[in-house]
């Protein structure tokens, strides 16, 4: 059935739009000028559009510039917007204009529309939901609002769960010794506890490397309007807008300290761009490890049991993957490559304004929930379920040549070289050696090759390289 219309107009004439749409003119010449990917703006983005409406809407109507009944209208379509009931109304494609002017009229227009039912009397979308306004001041300061709430409900959450699954690892597993490995090779003993310490460690300062760029998106761009300088903006409209914002969200928000840093840049995305792309470092590195000391289960390392949660291979019965893993270390790479655009986009803050703003919004908001949601998988599907094969673990450790180490205090380095190589040609194993050829007693060849006491801080044995 062909779709019915109705005709809209703007400053450029007459358009088309699809009957019941609740946007008009402007956004249907984005929708038709960008066909591009197919991906609308996140709703995430959509959301926080609709909380800075909102709020706008309130201090227009406190300064006396917006008339109470259409500032009452447009507070309740706002707020629908946020709450995410008109999603669908917001088609416009992510490469769109780099201001994300496209956008702001989207919004300006779908709110007007609810507000014009509501009343009963005619909104405009530019001089009432747009008021004191610009998409040049909105676009940034939405892009801020919406990052911080997704790092703040969702990303953080979801690392400390994984953190607090990792150091619980940390503390069943401590009892377990087994080889470290450097070069991916035998190293001295290590207990499978600190290697597990050491990853919640990682996924600890994750967490503080991304707090530590919540200061810098909490800065918002609103009131400055244009290019910075709050042309037809009341006086003090940004710290304003930005209170409210704190009391709707119930976190922080301030106006930007400078509005042509604000707006003629976007380091602090960067910045956690930056922060995202170390988090996915360290997962990667995280599930890598885990996958590694998983592998075989015969013809590998076999020191974890990883939960077997689906069939491995269409081909081969039995067969189990590291399928988490390979799913966190993906993300991984997704993050790194959105994060990358993110530095480009950085790039383009062409005099007073940047012009990269759609695709650096989709990209940070794609990061932090790909984050959180593999996080999350992580810890439940892999972590929660993680097993120890100890007498594979431990056994490699009394089989290894890296055993002669712990005996270099007591008979030297080059003694201890050819009690390994011997230990390497011969399939005997360190100790058997040591008791013959160290000059040791075999006491003390027993002291000097506990296990555990070579991975205690301080201990002998102990050895850099």
């Amino acid at each position: 059935m062909t779709e019915e219309y109705r005709i809209e107009k703007d400053t450029m004439g007459e358009m088309r739009v699809p009957k019941n749409a609740l946007y008009a003119a402007q956004t249907q010449r984005a929708v038709e000028n960008f066909p591009v990917s197919g991906q609308p703006m996140p709703p995430a983005f959509v959301h926080a559009l609709g909380l800075v409406k909102l709020a706008a809407a309130r201090v227009n109507h406190a300064r006396g510039k917006l008339d109470g009944k259409v500032a009452e209208a447009i507070e309740k379509a706002a707020r629908e917007v946020a709450d995410g009931k008109w999603d669908k109304e917001f088609p416009i494609d992510v490469f769109q204009t780099g201001s994300g002017t496209s956008s702001n009229m989207n919004a300006n227009e779908v709110i007007a529309s609810l507000a014009s039912r509501m009343l009963g009397t005619k909104v405009h979308p530019n001089d009432h939901v747009n008021m004191g306004q610009s998409s040049n001041d909105v676009i940034p300061a939405t892009m801020h609002v919406a990052a911080v709430l997704q790092i703040e409900k969702d990303l953080l959450p979801a690392l400390r769960e994984l953190h607090g699954a990792l150091a619980k690892k940390a503390h069943d597993f401590d009892d377990v010794v087994k080889m470290g490995r450097t070069h991916l090779m035998d190293a001295v003993p290590i207990r499978l506890g600190q290697e597990f310490g050491g990853y919640a460690r990682q996924v600890e300062l994750s967490i503080q490397r991304v707090e530590a760029t919540l200061p810098g998106l909490r800065e918002l761009a609103i009131g400055g309007t244009a290019v910075g300088t709050g042309l037809n903006a009341p006086e003090g409209f940004g710290s304003m807008v930005a209170e409210e914002l704190t009391r709707l969200t119930g976190t922080r928000f301030v106006e930007a300290k400078d509005h042509f840093e604000a707006q003629g840049a976007q380091d602090a995305y960067a910045f956690t761009a930056g922060a995202l792309v170390a988090t996915a470092g360290s997962l990667m590195k995280i599930a890598n490890d885990i996958r590694l000391m998983g592998s075989g289960p015969q013809g590998g390392l076999g020191e974890l049991v990883l939960p077997a949660i689906q069939p491995g291979s269409s081909i081969m019965p039995g067969k189990v993957n590291p399928v988490i893993c390979e799913s966190v270390v993906q993300v991984g790479a997704q993050v790194t490559g959105n994060c990358h655009a993110i530095f480009i986009g950085q790039q383009w803050g062409q005099m007073d304004l940047n012009t990269m703003l759609p695709v650096m919004t989709r990209n940070m908001l794609e990061s932090t929930r790909l984050l959180a949601n593999v996080s999350r998988v992580f810890k439940t599907k892999l972590l929660d379920g993680l097993e120890v094969h100890r007498e594979r673990a431990e056994g490699y450790v009394e089989k290894s040549i890296s055993m002669a180490t712990a005996l270099n205090p007591y008979i030297g380095y080059e003694k201890a070289a050819a009690i390994a190589k011997e230990s390497y040609k011969t399939g005997r194993t360190v100790r058997e050696i040591a008791y013959e050829k160290s000059g040791l007693t075999k006491a003390q060849v027993d002291e000097a090759l506990e296990p555990r006491k070579q991975t205690m801080p301080g201990g002998e044995g102990s050895s850099g390289g």
